[in-house]
């Protein structure tokens, strides 16, 4: 059962990423299934898209993070054309969040960090796959995963890749969306000023 809630643009935060959180933070309380999944749309040089499924890894003060082979698909386009669109979903609770913004990469720091807390089996996957490039069948990938653990042994450091790291998109227009009954949802916008302030208005469903 989808949920009607109300939004109201003269309620929500001045800041949409405090707002987000808020969300987020419901979402992950609730229990709602893949709470973190992230769709991140990009383009190349030419404009033609391409979207796919990550893992939101992150909201800060600045906008979204997520984290990625930089020689992937994505990571490619992201370099020819550094701006993104995302989405959030949670059907749950009749909830969606809509991003546009400019892309950086992480700093090399914040992309250790995060790393350090993954998982030992997923760092060696990382360090096998060469993310989005033709693989002659899956025994050559699990190839690659056992020269990487022969590499790095069973236990000890395991560096961060330099093809490896984290992007953060800086929204700037956000919009939440809010199921409501019979088509009329409720839309509100965030869309950044000239000097860096945040206009909200109320969207037609």
């Amino acid at each position: 059962m989808i949920e009607s809630q109300e939004l109201d643009e003269r309620e929500v935060d001045p800041d949409p990423l405090v707002q987000v959180q808020r969300w987020i933070d419901d979402a992950r309380n609730d229990g709602v299934r893949d709470w973190d999944a992230l769709v991140v749309a990009t383009a190349d040089a030419s404009a033609a898209p391409s979207a796919r499924v990550v893992l939101l890894r992150g909201v800060d003060e600045q906008g979204f993070c997520f984290y990625s082979n930089y020689e992937s698909r994505k990571g490619r386009e992201l370099t020819e054309n550094p701006r993104a669109a995302l989405v959030l979903h949670w059907r749950e609770q009749g909830r969606q969040v809509r991003v546009t913004g400019s892309v950086s990469r992480l700093t090399a720091t914040e992309s250790v960090e995060y790393w350090d807390r993954r998982p030992r089996a997923s760092q060696l996957s990382a360090w096998a796959s060469r993310q989005s490039q033709p693989v002659d069948g899956r025994t050559a990938l699990e190839t690659a995963v056992e020269e990487a653990r022969a590499r790095f042994g069973d236990d000890g450091d395991i560096a961060l890749p330099p093809f490896w790291g984290g992007y953060r998109v800086v929204p700037d227009v956000l919009e939440l969306w809010q199921h409501r009954e019979d088509r009329l949802h409720d839309r509100v916008e965030y869309r950044r000023a000239r000097d860096g302030s945040w206009v909200i208005s109320r969207l037609q469903p």
